[in-house]
């Protein structure tokens, strides 16, 4: 069965003293016994901070990003093995806002699947659509080209290092949330792709989380669904009790 994840992604937010207050926080109201794996992912400069403060703890750190390269000249670039040192375990790859501003195309997003995976790193594998494709039905062209984009150009992607997450582009930060019927009809047919393209086995155990605006009140909702694992916590995560919520909305 797939794992049950909730991952935060903190984006660019929090001071220094906002971002241990809120790790504390977590650390300090999570259980052992909590119904899925917890991640945080915050800013590139506050993960050792963020780390320290969880090493003792079931919940686990992510980053935000990696470079498509391993070393070299590339001012500004965060590389997966530096982020592996810090004690990072995942890695949030494809995400729209990258995808949309920062020019990630599906060649860089394989390049930094490669890196991740070199660093022992597991992936967090975005894709989703605009409202203008959904619109247009082209929902499954554009979640079919995403992740056959990566899951073709690597072998051995397993459970173990990688978890995709659907979020579409529409619901991001917008306060608009995919129907539990939609999600799920999204998810459904990820799942028969990761099916086709990784086999059986493999397709059914790697998780499926559900982003777009997910938040304390709709997360039950959703994750009652067959093939939704759990979800990418974008404003929620920033609220501890709101983020602890949703980690056990099953």
């Amino acid at each position: 069965m797939p794992k049950k994840i909730v991952a935060g992604n903190w984006k660019m937010n929090t001071s220094l003293e906002d971002a241990k207050q809120l790790a504390q926080s977590l650390k300090e109201n999570s259980h052992q016994d909590t119904s899925s794996k917890l991640v945080v992912c915050p800013p590139f400069v506050w993960i050792h901070a963020v780390s320290e403060i969880l090493r003792e703890s079931n919940i686990s750190v992510g980053a935000q990003n990696c470079a498509a390269t391993a070393s070299g000249a590339f001012t500004g670039e965060i590389s997966a093995s530096m982020l592996k040192e810090l004690g990072v375990e995942y890695v949030i790859l494809g995400h729209s806002e990258r995808r949309a501003m920062f020019e990630d195309t599906d060649a860089v997003i394989l390049e930094k699947c490669k890196q991740a995976l070199a660093a022992d790193l597991q992936i967090i594998l975005c894709c989703g659509e605009t409202l203008a494709e959904r619109e247009a039905g082209k929902l499954e062209d554009v979640l079919t080209t995403q992740l056959s984009a990566v899951l073709k150009g690597i072998d051995q992607l397993t459970s173990a290092n990688l978890v995709i997450a659907y979020e579409p582009v529409w619901a991001i930060g917008t306060g608009l949330t995919a129907t539990p019927e939609q999600a799920e009809s999204a998810h459904g047919f990820i799942r028969n792709l990761l099916r086709e393209l990784l086999g059986n086995e493999t397709g059914e155990e790697i998780s499926l989380l559900y982003g777009g605006s997910c938040n304390a009140t709709n997360a039950a909702s959703l994750f009652e669904r067959d093939n939704i694992d759990g979800g990418l916590i974008g404003g929620a995560s920033l609220k501890s009790a709101d983020f602890l919520k949703i980690g056990n909305s099953w």
